[in-house]
């Protein structure tokens, strides 16, 4: 298992674009993207759990139902949500990807990012279609480009990875900034791989990812409407086919896994306003599900957040957050420990604080990737979550946001 180039062009067979349409105001900012396996490819994909959702969300999840797919459109600059012509703008959003490519419209996942509540109109993807198309190669970064809203920087991974002897590859490209918390997917990510592997086993494979990564981030509390992960298999590398009985699985999930990891801490880190990613690793939980429970109240905690904005070694507002999560867990048993790279700095021990230098501790504080660690003395179970700090920015960034 190694890191690559090259996202989701990576993988044999697959072709990526973006351009400028004309949707968002910027001619600088592309807002249409594209990407494209040459052959079929097997495809599962999960959403968000929110009740308003997104008519590309509706049309995809029609489009999927036979687990295959060839291509993903997806704009920036407008989600299509809450619109009265929305389903039909995301089939006309198909129907031009596959005019355009020779395929069937139902082989297109189609997605939107940006406004909600504004209508969305289908001439500039008319408009741009044409070149979207032509422009098809190895530019996985202008795809990463055109997926991005307020994004500062574009989310890319690739791995590659050997199954019976033939090399594989796997890469993914990401949108998230705002409106991101655990509750699937809280961010559009489109995962592609040559490696051969049936809807049935990459949806097994999927479902059981997201648990301990795209459900482990939070970076405001609210959960879009256009959230969704997709995953393509086209098995051009030849490998043999990765069946959930297969000796191939763990391999293969741990290649979703390693670029899913990637992905979650470049979101976290690339929060609204964000300074720094802040990963709250938590073990000796009664189980799974505590630790769980415990790590995501903490990166979720407002208070907590501000702390680390401001390099302060409140780890008060730790317990606070453990204690009020719903987990079953005994305060009097419970550490807390700061670390980064500039060193650890353990702040309370058995539920109560312990001396420390403050100065040391503002050291750690101050780098931009920080880790709490929250042990519970009470088990082995152990879980991590991702977020962000809380700045000024953030209200300075959603109180203009359709501006």
């Amino acid at each position: 298992m190694k890191l690559i180039e090259g996202g989701v062009t990576s993988p044999r067979g697959f072709s990526a674009n973006g351009i400028h349409c004309g949707i968002r105001k910027s001619r600088t900012k592309r807002d249409l993207c594209l990407i494209v396996s040459d052959r079929p490819a097997s495809a599962a994909a999960v959403y968000t759990t929110n009740l308003v959702k997104g008519a590309p969300l509706k049309v995809t999840k029609k489009n999927l139902e036979n687990g295959t797919a060839r291509a993903v459109i997806c704009n920036s600059g407008n989600a299509n949500t809450c619109n009265a012509d929305g389903v039909g703008i995301a089939e006309k959003m198909c129907s031009l990807a596959a005019d355009a490519l020779g395929i069937d419209p139902s082989d297109v996942v189609v997605a939107s990012t940006g406004v909600i509540g504004e209508p969305l109109s289908i001439d500039p993807i008319a408009a741009g279609i044409g070149e979207l198309a032509a422009g098809l190669g190895d530019h996985n970064d202008l795809a990463a480009e055109a997926i991005m809203t307020t994004d500062v920087r574009m989310k890319s991974f690739a791995v590659s990875f050997d199954i019976g002897g033939v090399e594989c590859r796997l890469g993914g490209i990401a949108k998230g900034s705002g409106m991101i918390h655990p509750n699937m997917a809280t961010m559009l990510v489109f995962i592609t791989t040559d490696c051969s592997v049936p809807s049935s086993a990459l949806r097994a494979a999927l479902s059981h990812d997201i648990k301990n990564t795209f459900n482990m981030i939070s970076i405001d509390g609210d959960t879009s409407t256009n959230d969704m992960v997709v995953v393509l298999a086209n098995g051009a590398s030849g490998s043999p086919e990765v069946t959930e009985d297969s000796e191939y699985f763990p391999v293969f999930m741990k290649a979703l896994n390693t670029v899913t990891v990637a992905l979650c801490r470049a979101i976290a880190a690339d929060g609204e306003g964000a300074t720094k990613l802040l990963e709250c690793a938590v073990t000796g939980a009664k189980d799974e599900e505590c630790a769980k429970t415990v790590a995501k109240a903490v990166v979720c905690s407002s208070l907590t957040k501000a702390a680390m904005f401001g390099a302060d070694a409140n780890w008060g507002r730790v317990l606070c957050a453990a204690g009020y999560s719903g987990a079953p867990i005994d305060p009097d048993r419970v550490g807390v420990v700061f670390s980064s790279r500039a060193g650890d700095i353990e702040v309370c021990r058995d539920g109560a604080g312990v001396p420390f230098s403050e100065e040391l501790a503002k050291k750690i504080l101050s780098e931009d990737e920080i880790t709490i660690r929250v042990s519970l003395g009470e088990g082995d179970a152990s879980a991590t979550a991702w977020g962000c700090d809380l700045t000024y920015d953030y209200v300075k960034i959603n109180g203009d946001y359709r501006t």
